[in-house]
C-alpha cells in the first residue's frame, strides 16, 4: 500500500507559524483555569498580612530611595489576584465575580492606603525622593506598561505549568509604589501627589483587568450569555467607556510630557549654540518647559543688551515658541574684560588658602589637645610621686590620696592640690606646718589643702595655705 505524496509535505510556513505561536496548545483545562483565578481573588488569612508587610516595605523602600527594596516589595505583594480576577469575571460575564473582586480590591487598596499613611506619618525622613516623585506624573507609556504586563499576566496564568511570570509582571506593572505614594501625599496633605498617584494605579488596574478581557476572549472559555442583547451591547459599551475615560488622560499627560522633553533638549542646544563665544562661558543653564523660561548664567566678557536681544529674536526659529530668555552676567566696572582662566586660577587659590587654614586650625586644635593629654599624665606621675613620699616620711599616715579640689566660688582652673591620710594620731601643729610647706615647694602652688583625719579619735585637722606673709594655721 503506498501512502499519498500529500501525506509527507512538511507543513506550510503559515502554519508553522500559527502553531509556534498558539495559545492553545499548552492551556491548562478550563476548569483548572477558572479554579485558580477564582481562588486569587480572595483577600483573607495570611494574604492581607502579607499585603501589609509588602506595603510597608515598599514605603520603606521609597522613603529612602532604594530600588531593590521597592523590587522586593513587589515581588511579595498579593495584589494582581483581585485585578485578575476582575478581568476573569467581565470576560466570562460573572457578576458574582466582578463585584467580589471589586470588593477585595477595594479592601486591598484601601488596607495599603492605610499602611503607607500610617508609615509617612512617623517616618522622619519628609523629602520626597524620585522614587517617589516617579509616580506622580502617569502617561501613556503606563498605559502601555499595564497592558503588556498584564496579557503577560493572564497568559502565564492559564497555562498549564506555570512559570514565573507573575512576579514579573508584578515588578514591571509596579502596582504598589503608587498607593504607597498616594499614602505620603495623603500623610503631607498633598493632594497633586496623591491624585498623580492615585491616577497610576487606577491605570494599571483598569489595564491590567482589561488585558484579561482580551485574552479570556480570546481563549473562548465558558462564559455566560445575556438572554437580551441590548443589555449585553450596554454592558460591553459601559465597559468600553470605563477603559477609554482611564486611557485618555493619560494620552494628554505623555503629550505634555513629550513636549516638555523636546522643549528642555532644544533649550539646551540653543544655549550651547547661541553662546559658545570667545570671552563669555556659561556657567549654568535652568530650563522651565512649564513657564517656558530659560535661564542662562554667564561669566565673561558682558553682553550688550542689544546682542541678548538679539539672541532672544531666533528662539522662534530654534522651536521655542512663546519661550523666555532670562540671561544673568557679572558686572564689570569700566567694562574691562576678564580673564576666565585667571578667574579659574583665583578661585582654585582661594580653595587651596581656605584647606590650608582649615589644616592650620586643626593642627593647632590638636597641639593643644596633645598639650592637655602631656599635662595630665605630669599630673598623674607627680600625684603618684607625692603620696609614695608622703608615706615613706610620715609612717603612722596611710590611705593617702591625692589631687585637685576646687574651692567654692572658683572655676575649674583655680583648683588648687590637696592631700588626705589617714593617721592613727593627729600630727602637731609642727608638723602640720612643715607638711603644709612641703606640699607647697612640691606642688610649686601657693594654695594647697592638706586633709589629716586620726581614726580613732575622729579627730580631722584641716590645714589651709596662708596668704601671702601669714603662717599657715591648723584647723580642728
Amino acid at each position: 500500500m503506498t501512502v499519498p505524496d500529500s501525506q509527507h509535505q512538511p507543513p506550510s510556513l503559515r502554519a508553522a507559524i500559527a502553531h509556534r505561536f498558539s495559545l492553545l496548545d499548552d492551556k491548562a483545562d478550563d476548569a483548572e483555569i477558572d479554579r485558580s483565578l477564582r481562588a486569587g481573588v480572595e483577600l483573607s488569612g495570611a494574604t492581607p498580612w502579607i499585603l501589609m508587610l509588602a506595603i510597608l516595605i515598599a514605603s520603606v523602600g521609597l522613603n529612602t530611595n532604594s530600588t531593590a527594596v521597592i523590587i522586593g516589595a513587589m515581588l511579595v505583594s498579593p495584589l494582581m489576584g483581585p485585578i485578575v480576577g476582575l478581568g476573569y469575571g467581565i470576560g466570562i460575564l460573572d457578576f458574582a465575580l466582578i463585584r467580589r473582586s471589586l470588593a477585595n480590591l477595594a479592601i486591598a487598596a484601601g488596607i495599603s492606603l492605610l499602611t503607607s499613611t500610617l508609615y509617612f506619618m512617623v517616618t522622619p525622613l519628609a523629602e520626597a525622593q524620585s522614587e517617589l516623585l516617579a509616580r506622580t506624573t502617569p502617561s501613556l507609556w503606563d498605559v502601555l506598561i499595564a497592558l503588556a504586563g498584564g496579557l503577560a499576566g493572564i497568559i502565564g496564568l492559564t497555562r498549564r505549568e506555570k512559570s514565573n511570570v507573575i512576579p514579573g509582571v508584578a515588578i514591571a506593572t509596579a502596582l504598589m509604589p503608587p498607593l504607597c505614594t498616594a499614602g505620603y501625599g495623603l500623610a503631607n496633605g498633598n493632594w497633586s501627589v496623591f491624585g498623580g498617584a492615585f491616577y497610576l494605579f487606577s491605570i494599571n488596574c483598569v489595564f491590567i483587568a482589561f488585558s484579561a478581557v482580551i485574552v479570556i476572549e480570546f481563549l473562548r472559555l465558558p462564559h455566560r450569555k445575556f438572554v437580551d442583547r441590548a443589555k449585553e451591547r450596554r454592558v460591553k459599551r459601559a465597559l468600553l467607556a470605563i477603559v477609554l475615560l482611564t486611557g485618555l488622560p493619560s494620552i494628554f499627560l505623555a503629550a505634555r510630557l513629550v513636549d516638555n522633553e523636546v522643549f528642555s533638549s532644544h533649550a539646551r542646544e540653543f544655549v550651547r549654540r547661541e553662546f559658545r563665544m570667545e570671552q563669555v562661558h556659561v556657567l549654568e543653564t535652568r530650563v522651565a518647559p512649564g513657564t517656558r523660561d530659560i535661564e542662562v548664567t554667564l561669566i565673561g566678557a558682558p553682553l550688550h543688551p542689544a546682542a541678548i536681544q538679539a539672541i532672544a529674536a531666533r528662539l522662534p526659529a530654534s522651536g521655542l515658541k512663546n519661550a523666555r530668555l532670562l540671561v544673568h552676567q557679572a558686572q564689570v566696572e569700566d567694562h574691562k574684560e576678564i580673564d576666565v582662566g585667571s578667574l579659574k586660577a583665583d578661585i582654585l587659590a582661594e580653595i587651596v588658602r581656605n584647606n590650608q587654614q582649615a589644616l592650620q586650625d586643626k593642627d593647632a586644635a590638636l597641639a593643644a589637645l596633645r598639650e592637655q593629654v602631656a599635662a595630665q599624665q605630669d599630673w598623674l606621675k607627680q600625684a603618684s610621686t607625692i603620696t609614695r613620699e608622703f608615706e615613706a616620711q610620715y609612717p603612722p599616715c596611710g590611705n593617702v590620696l591625692f589631687g585637685k579640689a576646687v574651692p567654692p566660688g572658683a572655676d575649674n582652673m583655680a583648683a588648687v592640690p590637696l592631700l588626705s591620710a589617714d593617721c592613727r594620731r593627729v600630727p602637731r601643729a609642727a608638723e602640720l606646718k612643715r607638711i603644709n610647706e612641703w606640699l607647697k615647694v612640691r606642688t610649686g602652688s601657693a594654695d594647697v589643702r592638706l586633709v589629716l583625719a586620726a581614726a580613732r579619735t575622729r579627730i580631722v585637722r584641716l590645714v589651709d595655705s596662708a596668704p601671702a606673709g601669714q603662717s599657715a594655721t591648723p584647723k580642728k
